[in-house]
């Protein structure tokens, strides 16, 4: 049962937001692992609210199983967003100790987690996870709390010897801490069964055994769960690792601390004929991967964040056979399959959380932004109902559409919380998040301060770019001129993009700037400046190559592995100006500086270095 008005209306409509989804929640019990003679039963109540869904059987290998519900338990309580120190909860922490200094070791830990539930409610909200049973496999969907990590464990029914029939659909079940501590005490030499269902075991109970709340989701991260599923629908480059490349990397970063200054990407560099490599900065530590030679056409180099999150994956490594890495591009989501033989477990990394705006909004442009459901969504959506999943060439094909139109209604069934693409399989799947369609106008935009930037990038004479430079060592500096004819006002946001895709600095001459900075979140004209910069950025990337005549700004690094360390070249186009900088990564680097009379004489000049570069096997790293 869903719930769409919101909790709490904005006071203005300027406000950034925070909506909330109300979804109610009721099982007939609670989900747990139940220890019999010689056997350990997991029963999983499912949500009878919705579709009964049904599975049961014996598990043949319990301890991958074991520690592959753990990774999911870990990934939704998982929270990687910055938390600043705050001395309150010390100082209650104190006062708690002295009241029970002469309590018992049981009542002190009650009186704990009693002030833990009135002071700090949201450390007890664990979003239950997504279960669906299909004709080919049973699949686990969670969402972490920082809306920075999506997880998917998919289990073949041959992990199982199955009791009775299956039904199938899509649930939600109750996977709370006393489920996950049963799960831990799961042991090979015990017979283990799973249970899905709204009946689940019966278990022995006092009281009324039924469990019922609502859960407040945050609009934003219904909208980032639907986000990074519809991006696996969209073009990628794949490659596959051995596990034990993946176990030298979490090994890296477990011996090693993120500096404060230094990068925190992993970049993955791709050389046709060559095995990918994965270079972790800022210690420059090269992994020569043990997988195939790369067999793409272009050489290119993909940044990727958020690799901390990797550290999930680790209890299930020892049984994964080999580790697929899906890459969209630099800064973008990242998809990596570990394959255990029955098991495969799906984690998608969004690369930033939801502090970031800065390349959240640059990533919404990605997909299309529609609240509409079309006659040809209807007509995909009926026949994958029908199939439970198909591939898009079959979905096409028993539809009798053209592919690119059963593709645009898919990527609009995902983004709608209807379907979505089983990266593992190359399949899209029926599963619908909810029992009732959600509102998709509410979900088009984050807060209204976006929808504002939209409207504004909608007049095509709002919003400019005044002025670009490249700061070395620094970012892009965007000045933009930001026109309100409502308000009859010009304002001049200003903003500094890091090379990573976050927000170094920013300002504008606005009031909500002028009165609240960036703690109130950013304006609606920062927003859009940052908005029609990667637009910019993406036709520039896609013009690459075929309009060059028409280039007066651009900026390009080029990189090359050899003995001594990585070459680097950082070429930057302004107007007249032309500007390289180069040197060994690490080192302080040599600068360049050329000024032409004409613009059309830094271009060539510009263009003319990019192809000596590229003819000497320089690879471009442009984020």
């Amino acid at each position: 049962m869903v719930d769409e008005t919101p909790t709490t209306a904005p006071e203005n409509a300027d406000a950034a937001t925070d909506e909330r989804l109300a979804v109610s929640l009721k099982y007939r019990g609670t989900s747990q692992v139940v220890a019999r003679e010689g056997r350990a039963d997991i029963a999983l109540f499912g949500n009878t609210y919705r579709t009964e869904v049904r599975a049961a059987g014996k598990i043949k290998e319990p301890i991958p199983f074991r520690e592959a519900l753990s990774v999911l338990y870990e990934v939704v309580a998982s929270d990687f967003r910055y938390k600043p120190k705050d001395r309150t909860a010390y100082l209650a922490y104190q006062r708690l100790k002295k009241e029970s200094a002469g309590l018992a070791a049981w009542q002190a830990q009650q009186a704990y987690f009693d002030w833990l539930q009135r002071n700090d409610p949201n450390a007890w909200t664990v979003l239950d996870p997504v279960i669906s049973v299909h004709p080919d496999e049973l699949f686990f969907e969670v969402f972490s709390k920082d809306e920075g990590t999506y997880a998917k464990l998919s289990v073949d029914w041959s992990a199982f010897e199955l009791e009775g029939e299956l039904k199938f659909g899509t649930t939600n079940v109750d996977f709370s801490s006393v489920l996950y501590d049963g799960v831990q005490r799961m042991r090979s030499y015990r017979d283990t069964h799973l249970s899905i269902g709204g009946e689940g075991l019966a278990v022995q109970t006092v009281g009324d055994p039924h469990v019922e709340r609502t859960v407040q989701l945050p609009m934003s991260w219904v909208r980032g769960f639907l986000q990074v599923q519809s991006a696996a629908t969209l073009p990628r480059t794949t490659i596959t690792i051995a596990a034990i490349d993946l176990y030298n990397l979490l090994r890296q970063l477990r011996l090693n601390a993120d500096t404060k200054k230094g990068g925190r990407a992993l970049r993955v560099e791709l050389v046709p004929g060559e095995c990918p490599r994965i270079v972790l900065e800022p210690w420059e530590q090269v992994l020569e991967t043990k997988s195939a030679p790369y067999k793409g056409r272009i050489a290119q180099v993909v940044k990727l964040w958020g690799r901390r999150r990797l550290m999930m994956l680790r209890r299930l490594l020892p049984f994964a056979d080999s580790v697929d890495l899906h890459l969209l591009g630099s800064g973008l989501p990242s998809f990596y399959v570990l394959r255990a033989g029955a098991f495969r477990m799906t984690l998608g990394l969004t690369g930033f959380t939801t502090a970031n705006w800065g390349q959240s909004a640059s990533f919404d442009l990605l997909l299309p932004r529609t609240a509409l459901v079309t006659p040809k969504m209807e007509k995909v959506l009926g026949t994958l109902s029908k199939k439970h999943f198909a591939s898009l060439d079959d979905l096409a094909k028993a539809s009798k559409l053209e592919a690119s139109d059963a593709l645009e209604a898919l990527q609009q069934g995902s983004q709608q919380g209807k379907v979505i693409f089983d990266i593992d399989r190359e399949v899209y799947r029926i599963r619908p998040l909810t029992d009732e369609p959600l509102d998709l106008v509410r979900l088009e935009f984050r807060n209204n301060r976006e929808r504002q930037a939209h409207d504004l990038l909608a007049d095509k004479e709002a919003v400019k770019l005044v002025s670009e430079s490249m700061v070395f060592d620094s970012g892009i500096e965007l000045v933009g001129k930001v026109k309100v004819e409502a308000e009859k006002r010009e304002y001049r946001p200003q903003l500094t993009l890091l090379d990573d895709g976050r927000i170094g600095h920013a300002e504008c001459t606005c009031k909500l700037f002028r009165t609240h900075k960036l703690k109130e979140g950013p304006c609606a004209h920062l927003i859009a400046l940052r908005v029609l910069f990667a637009q910019l950025e993406a036709k520039r990337k896609e013009g690459r190559g075929k309009a060059r005549a028409r280039v007066t700004v651009e900026s390009r690094t080029y990189v090359k592995r050899e003995a001594k360390g990585e070459q680097m070249f950082q070429l930057s186009l302004d107007k007249k100006r032309f500007s390289v900088r180069w040197g060994l990564r690490g080192q302080e680097l040599r600068l360049q500086k050329l000024f032409f009379n004409e613009p059309g004489e830094a271009r060539d000049a510009y263009f003319e270095r990019v192809d000596e570069l590229e003819a000497k096997g320089f690879l471009d790293a442009s984020a």
